[in-house]
């Protein structure tokens, strides 16, 4: 394998009459781990978080979240629930990638037993991966038709046009004094949405695909080539990408925001927005919406955030990171709902009807709403290329992370074959899930996408994100942990986290999970229902993502030897070469663990081989003194 620094000099030399071929061959891909790259830069990790967190999910649902469930009074439940439920294991992920330096599948062998948790997340990732990207595609065919002088969604009079076409600009010219009835109307822009973009009318429902839209499927084709180029090298291809795309959006949001202040009506959008209902702040409903924006806001239980930290030194400042990355993140998600609502605010004094008549969230928002009233301002295609360039770029750096989670968990699993040739094998899952995407590009696409969005990530993720919590602080132990992160960061968590992990995040999630089964709802769009068998499928889906865990236990059940218990314990424990992935980062109790060191004092070797004694060392040695002590009152 190419390697900028030898083999040799990474690893400690162990006779070869001791090494078996089958260890050589792991040995090749665990102990050489420059040939994984890192960070380039210094900002390439941080801004890849931001750009990750920082999705289309800031834009268009938690302004609707917010205004639907108490106005500024919503607020107050987002921030707890960033204290309790997002932080923490936003934290947790990015310690446990740091520390190993493994992609989501092969850091299990903190504890073997549970590696059916790792490719639970990989099917979660790749099915949100194959519907993002679709929602990317849409993004580019609206980027490319605001490439006018005239927004084709301006008018009715078009080909795909009905009877109950209204347009505000006639009404205005017409200077009508008596009111107009506009509840049986649709706009212009919602059937160039679906009847021109989705063509939706070439297709009776779920079952009925139709054919397919050859203009959806190039913006498809073109949306995985970018991401693939930008992919191409791993994090340090995408990692160089993100100083465009994790930033810009913030540079357009300003924009669109000023603009969006400035318009006339704008503060009727913003109190509609921000006026605190507080007696909302009594209902479940309200609490579990927060916990559930937050969850899926921060991208916590993707495997993204842990994929990323792996790339890192084995110190650096996640602790600061984490703080960053999720204020920043729920900064832009207030953000993005003043430059949302200010335009509604406007658009509904145009049209003469409250506000709650035209807001709504997720796609509606994005590709019928708000294009509407990019059309009731002067230089309208400026203002909508600008609004659909932002949400390229905040879709992009989120289907990146899923990406690279999906290579980085495979390739650390066969690093001997996969590593060289991470190139082709990224080229042939972005292939592999383009053509999987096809469906969501006939006229029907619609009805699956909806069905995509609402079971791929929803109960299968958070039995994931439980399960990994009480993993970590139960089987694996979570002094160990502590233990692990104070060898890293030299400090060890503080109350905060511990009560967290241990208590306070598993069963707000468990709340949230029971919650989600109670409150079941068949999908919907629009006034379609989908039948039984659709829903069975969708059900499937979050359940296939649930069953990997069982799964993965016998595996690694049958993999060990005694009786059925003695199995079990063995497999729950770590595995031998579980710690650091460069030797110098070994201290403490897993400088042992590794093949050739039988040293009785392995700090001390350590210390002569790798000079003198830093911060970090002293940690180790503090560590170190834990055990032993700990060691001589379990002998007592």
């Amino acid at each position: 394998l190419p390697s900028p620094i030898p083999c040799s000099l990474t690893q400690p030399v162990t006779p070869e009459l001791l090494v078996s071929p089958s260890s050589q061959d792991g040995d090749l891909g665990s102990e050489c781990p420059e040939d994984r790259g890192n960070w380039t830069g210094r900002l390439d990790f941080l801004l890849s978080c931001i750009g990750y967190c920082v999705g289309l999910g800031n834009v268009w649902r938690f302004p609707y979240r917010a205004y639907t469930n108490g106005g500024g009074a919503f607020l107050v439940p987002y921030f707890i629930m960033l204290a309790i439920c997002g932080i923490p294991i936003f934290f947790m992920e990015l310690s446990l990638g740091q520390f190993s330096s493994l992609g989501p599948l092969a850091v299990w062998k903190i504890s073997p037993l549970f590696k059916g948790v790792g490719m639970g997340t990989i099917l979660i990732v790749s099915l949100v991966a194959i519907y993002y990207n679709m929602i990317i595609a849409y993004v580019l065919f609206y980027l490319f038709a605001s490439l006018t002088s005239d927004l084709p969604w301006q008018h009715c009079g078009n080909w795909w046009n009905t009877d109950l076409c209204l347009d505000h600009h006639v009404i205005k010219a017409g200077n009508t004094t008596f009111p107009v009835n506009i509840t049986n109307t649709v706009s212009p822009s919602e059937e160039y949405w679906s009847r021109y973009v989705l063509h939706i009318q070439g297709s009776s429902g779920i079952g009925d695909p139709g054919r397919i839209r050859w203009n959806l499927c190039l913006c498809l084709l073109l949306s995985w080539t970018i991401v693939y180029l930008c992919i191409l090298k791993g994090v340090k291809s995408s990692g160089k990408v993100v100083y465009f795309t994790a930033t810009f959006p913030y540079l357009i949001l300003v924009m669109l925001l000023i603009r969006g202040v400035t318009l006339e009506g704008a503060w009727k959008g913003i109190r509609f927005y921000l006026t605190p209902q507080f007696d909302h702040l009594l209902s479940s409903k309200v609490w579990i919406e927060a916990a559930l924006q937050i969850f899926y806001s921060l991208g916590v239980g993707f495997g993204g955030l842990l994929t990323f930290a792996s790339y890192n030194t084995f110190h650096q400042n996640i602790y600061r990171d984490t703080f960053i990355v999720t204020l920043g993140n729920a900064i832009t998600s207030i953000l993005a709902g003043f430059a949302i609502f200010s335009v509604l605010g406007y658009m509904s004094q145009e049209l003469g009807v409250p506000v709650n008549q035209v807001a709504k969230a997720g796609p509606g928002l994005a590709f019928v709403v708000y294009p509407q009233a990019m059309t009731m301002l002067p230089l309208s295609p400026f203002w909508s290329f600008l609004f659909f360039f932002m949400l390229l770029t905040l879709g992009l750096d989120s289907q990146f992370a899923f990406m690279e989670t999906i290579v980085t968990a495979v390739t650390d699993e066969f690093p001997y074959y996969l590593r060289p040739k991470k190139a082709s094998f990224s080229a042939v899952i972005c292939i592999a899930l383009f053509l999987m995407g096809l469906i969501l590009t006939t006229e029907g696409g619609m009805y699956w996408l909806v069905l995509l969005d609402d079971y791929s990530a929803g109960f299968g993720l958070m039995v994931v994100v439980i399960t990994t919590c009480l993993v970590v602080t139960r089987v694996y132990g979570m002094k160990r942990f502590c233990r692990d992160i104070h060898m890293m960061l030299g400090f060890k968590p503080g109350p905060y986290f511990r009560a967290c992990w241990m208590v306070l995040s598993p069963a707000t999630m468990m709340a949230l999970l029971v919650y989600n089964i109670i409150k079941y709802q068949p999908s919907e769009y629009g006034s379609y229902r989908f039948p039984a068998w659709a829903e069975v499928l969708g059900i499937l889906m979050g359940v296939l993502s649930c069953l990997m865990i069982p799964m993965g236990m016998v595996v690694a059940v049958l993999g060990e030897e005694g009786t059925l218990w003695e199995r079990v314990q063995q497999a729950s424990r770590p595995a031998m070469d579980w710690g650091p992935s460069l030797e110098e980062n070994r201290t403490g109790m897993y400088v042992a663990s590794l093949a050739g060191s039988q040293s009785p004092k392995p700090l001390m070797v350590h210390m002569r081989k790798y000079g003198g004694i830093t911060s970090y060392e002293n940690t180790a040695i503090e560590v170190d003194r834990e055990i032993e002590e700990e060691e001589e009152e379990e002998s007592m």
